[in-house]
């Protein structure tokens, strides 16, 4: 048997520990301030340790508390999410799954009705969060991500590739003469970030093929994900690269033209990314299939 204190006392701990107060903690608990004091002072004698450090106006919390709330908060995060897991699960149409913001946005959500014709009894989670992963216990049933296709620990299906365009608004167009590329130089350059300090190489790789590599698109605006450049474009904010599947409604609607017939294919794809395993369960297939149609389709 395991010697454990009480759960109650643990969950006053842990207010206490996030309001450092028996007095908002109390208040949230819908407890009295003395009965919190009690469970503290009772969870103290248990484990023969200080926990907080009773101060005239606040608590603080000694090492030992500081490192008990820590495990304290992710046991309970995991209770949460194994309960919840195990409600998921009786609802069998149920699809959580993970997706870059910009293809969410872009490409996803606007094929949604599409998908629920198709689909009609599928129920669908979309989360954007890059720290959302498919660990094994984890609530996520699939994901789209954004890469090489190497992650040793799951099995990964190519979706598309990107096909790298450049794109402004019509608007900014107005009046300016674009013979070659090197025009390009009187707008401001837009570009995506691939981390803080370091841009994606869409620019430079679009001007190799083009046959101006000596442009210089040093500066500009920077954005940290497509979706935030392509919306500065479509603002007329200045020209960017995009993926043609990312911007093919704004080019048929004419709130984005492309600039030049130069394509080039980028070199990281989109993946269908399932935990491994001999066979899928039926929703996932079905939704993987109905992803696969819609691209081929998009492709013809």
């Amino acid at each position: 048997m395991r010697r454990l204190p009480g759960l109650s006392a643990l969950k006053v701990f842990e207010v206490v520990g996030q309001t450092r107060s028996f007095t908002r903690a109390a208040e949230r608990l819908n407890l009295t301030q003395s009965a919190v004091s009690k469970q503290i002072r009772n969870l103290e004698d248990d484990i023969r340790e200080p926990l907080v450090i009773r101060r005239h106006r606040h608590l603080e919390l000694t090492p030992a508390g500081a490192a008990l709330l820590e495990t304290i908060q992710q046991a309970f995060h995991d209770i949460e999410m194994s309960l919840r897991g195990i409600a998921e699960k009786q609802n069998l149409n149920r699809l959580r799954i993970n997706v870059p913001p910009t293809f969410a946005k872009r490409w996803l959500v606007p094929r949604l009705a599409g998908l629920k014709r198709s689909l009609p009894a599928l129920d669908i989670s979309i989360g954007t969060a890059l720290a959302d992963s498919l660990a094994e216990r984890g609530l996520l049933d699939c994901a789209i991500r954004f890469g090489d296709g190497e992650w040793p620990t799951l099995d990964a299906r190519r979706l598309m590739s990107e096909r790298h365009i450049v794109v402004a608004s019509p608007l900014l167009l107005e009046g300016k003469v674009l013979e070659t590329p090197g025009d390009l130089a009187q707008f401001t350059f837009l570009h995506v970030l691939a981390s803080p300090d370091q841009r994606y190489l869409t620019w430079r790789h679009w001007l190799d093929a083009a046959g101006f590599p000596e442009l210089d698109t040093d500066s500009g605006l920077e954005f940290d994900v497509l979706d935030l450049a392509i919306e500065a474009a479509r603002c007329g904010l200045g020209v960017t690269i995009a993926d043609r599947s990312m911007v093919r409604g704004d080019l048929a609607a004419g709130t984005l033209t492309q600039l030049f017939d130069v394509q080039v294919e980028g070199h990281e794809s989109y993946w269908f990314v399932t935990r491994p395993q001999a066979s899928l369960a039926p929703n996932i297939r079905a939704f993987r299939d109905w992803l696969f149609s819609e691209i081929d389709a998009e492709n013809h």
